[in-house]
């Protein structure tokens, strides 16, 4: 590995504004409401709703994998998948995730902790119904997560499912496919500066239904 490219030597100073306590929205929805929309705006940011959902077993074995977040509100955050993939079924097992949104660029994250639960029926199928037409068979022709033969076979399945349901057809929403709703525990908002010596502020959801602030080291 005499070519190999050694990542010590890749360091960046960040030099941004500081991120106070007195500088937060109330509670968490409305901060990530802020800076999702700042990031969105940036043109350095390729799909700023994409996010890390990390889950684990029973046993606490971890995966993480990217996601798109599709809506967000009071609530928590959302998302859609095949409700028999690996996250899926580590989901319905162990209802604890997290998330995290990487908007180096601008050298913010935001990590989301909480629990998981699934939508009701009726926003799976309004969601579904906005998905582009190759969108919806593609939720029909890929059992995600499970070993398949080849992509020729994966793409035998799609040109099967497109003979049956053209541009004109409804596509039938898949019975083991959904949204996830993640309710916040936890929401942290970093923001990167020099030296390392970045903000971190984390709002604590409290029993009686409010939220603290804390700043934590960095």
């Amino acid at each position: 590995m005499t070519d190999a490219l050694d990542p010590a030597d890749m360091r960046e100073q960040y030099r941004t504004t500081e991120l106070s306590a007195a500088d937060l929205a109330p509670e968490p929805i409305g901060q990530f409401a802020r800076w999702f929309k700042e990031t969105a705006a940036n043109p350095a940011i390729h799909e700023p709703n994409a996010m890390i959902v990390s889950t684990a077993t029973p046993e606490g074995r971890p995966s993480s994998r990217t996601v798109l977040l599709k809506h967000y509100d009071e609530a928590g955050f959302v998302f859609f998948t095949n409700y028999e993939s690996r996250k899926g079924k580590e989901l319905a097992a162990n209802p604890h995730v997290s998330l995290l949104f990487p908007w180096h660029p601008l050298a913010r994250q935001v990590i989301i902790t909480g629990r998981a639960a699934r939508v009701g029926r009726d926003e799976t199928v309004a969601y579904f119904r906005t998905r582009p037409h190759g969108s919806q068979l593609g939720a029909w022709a890929s059992p995600q997560s499970t070993v398949i033969p080849s992509r020729a076979d994966l793409l035998a399945r799609y040109a099967e499912l497109a003979a049956r349901y053209p541009e004109s057809e409804q596509v039938p929403v898949p019975p083991e496919w959904g949204g996830i709703r993640v309710i916040p525990e936890a929401v942290e908002f970093w923001q990167g500066h020099e030296n390392r010596l970045h903000d971190r502020l984390r709002y604590v959801h409290e029993a009686d239904g409010t939220w603290r602030v804390e700043r934590l080291a960095p």
